[in-house]
């Protein structure tokens, strides 16, 4: 299984780098996990829109979704396709439907997706986890029989990776704060959960027994070695840190 990072930013897009995307290839799929602010145009500069095989979003914040409405202009009044499947929670479908104005099916063909939904994907099998984040906000599994890749999505520190059962070979964690730092403490006051610190995407991680760290979705201006050394100080091992066109494989 091979994964680009498209997009990797968090909350807003940095300098030369999207919001959240990542684009999953394995025995001939093509499935877009989100699709944020710029991660269109990074997507070309990898494969063709109209080769995609399903989208999957998240969860209905807008770093997360928004290029939605721009595929399926494109692929709607431009590249003439139609039946690319959608998957996403109903509010976000919603958000969707509202702001394209017009009909989404049947350029796409939307799907609802809830915690505990499995999707069956040709070879590939995805599967959905409530994470601990306001909205609804899925985590995504994907299996192709050999390996497993999962991206937590956005989360605060009350779900795991374990939520998967195995543990996964590849762990996309969010790590949007540091540990201590004034967002970190406000965020942790909250009845509900936020975002994880780098430190608590090592902790779960190690508990969960992923094999290997990738941490993402770092707010605009953070230092990745100081979010990497302090997600290494729990996890045992050096993680790595998403940037833009990173191509991860197991």
């Amino acid at each position: 299984m091979k994964v680009t990072v498209l997009g990797c930013s968090g909350t807003y897009s940095a300098p030369g780098c999207a919001c959240s995307g990542y684009l999953v290839e394995s025995h001939g799929m093509k499935v877009l996990l989100d699709a944020g602010p710029g991660v269109l145009g990074v997507l070309q500069q990898h494969t063709a829109i109209e080769e995609l095989d399903a989208v999957l979003i998240s969860h209905s914040h807008p770093d997360h979704w928004v290029e939605v409405p721009v595929l399926r202009n494109a692929l709607r009044y431009v590249l003439g396709v139609e039946g690319l499947p959608l998957y996403a929670t109903a509010e976000t479908l919603d958000l969707v439907s509202e702001i394209s104005h017009e009909a989404v099916a049947p350029t796409l063909e939307p799907s609802v997706i809830k915690d505990g939904t499995e999707l069956d994907l040709g070879p590939l099998t995805v599967r959905c986890s409530r994470t601990d984040h306001p909205p609804e906000t899925l985590a995504f599994c994907v299996d192709d029989g050999s390996s497993r890749v999962a991206y937590s999505a956005d989360t605060g520190p009350d779900w795991s990776f374990s939520e998967f059962g195995a543990p996964v070979d590849i762990g996309i964690c969010e790590a949007t704060f540091r540990d201590g730092a004034p967002n970190a403490i406000e965020a942790a006051r909250s009845p509900v959960g936020i975002h994880m610190t780098a430190l608590q995407a090592g902790e779960m991680a190690a508990a969960a027994g992923t094999r290997s760290l990738v941490l993402t979705h770092l707010l605009p201006g953070a230092d990745p070695a100081g979010s990497a050394a302090e997600a290494a100080s729990a996890y045992g091992a050096e993680p790595m840190v998403a940037r833009s066109g990173m191509v991860l494989g197991t």
